[in-house]
């Protein structure tokens, strides 16, 4: 997918891919050059290359569900590339790929155009920019607890 494509469906809720350990469902947050920034429920910012990308799926009957509030001031970081957007995040706990047997967890230690460097325990990683699908670090927003009075409400109705 290119940057034209994406920018078709800034604001709303898309599913990327159609399945397997890469695949979120969120709100479109922003498109720069070589990746988007996708607003997730479950796992919050999450950066995506779009060279990766092999479907979008937007729903026509509005049934991909978003159930966050997002805060007025709410800000994630933005690069004009996915270069600088690493190079942005540089010492922060990070999570590379969503799921599978590519997926790291760490801290983003160095960074150039071949390769980044995980800390990951007692370990350094590095692993291939090419092979980087997806990026997030820290940034999540807390869904809105229901009232009391509405799990109450619930509990008395599985009783009937």
């Amino acid at each position: 997918m290119n940057k034209e494509v994406m920018e078709l469906y800034l604001g709303k809720t898309i599913r990327v891919d159609r399945g397997g350990p890469e695949s979120r469902q969120g709100k479109l947050m922003d498109v720069a050059e070589d990746y988007f920034v996708l607003l997730t429920e479950n796992d919050g910012v999450v950066y995506y290359k779009t060279e990766h990308i092999k479907s979008v799926t937007e729903s026509t009957k509005d049934q991909l569900k978003f159930e966050i509030a997002i805060p007025e001031d709410f800000k994630y970081k933005w690069e004009e590339n996915f270069h600088k957007l690493l190079e942005g995040i540089k010492y922060q706990w990070v999570k590379i790929n969503r799921g599978g047997p590519e997926s790291l967890e760490g801290v983003l230690n160095d960074v150039n155009k071949e390769v980044a460097s995980l800390i990951v325990n007692a370990e350094v990683v590095r692993f291939s920019m090419k092979h980087i699908r997806n990026i997030s670090y820290g940034l999540k927003i807390e869904k809105q607890k229901k009232e009391k009075n509405d799990e109450n409400d619930n509990s008395e109705n599985k009783n009937d």
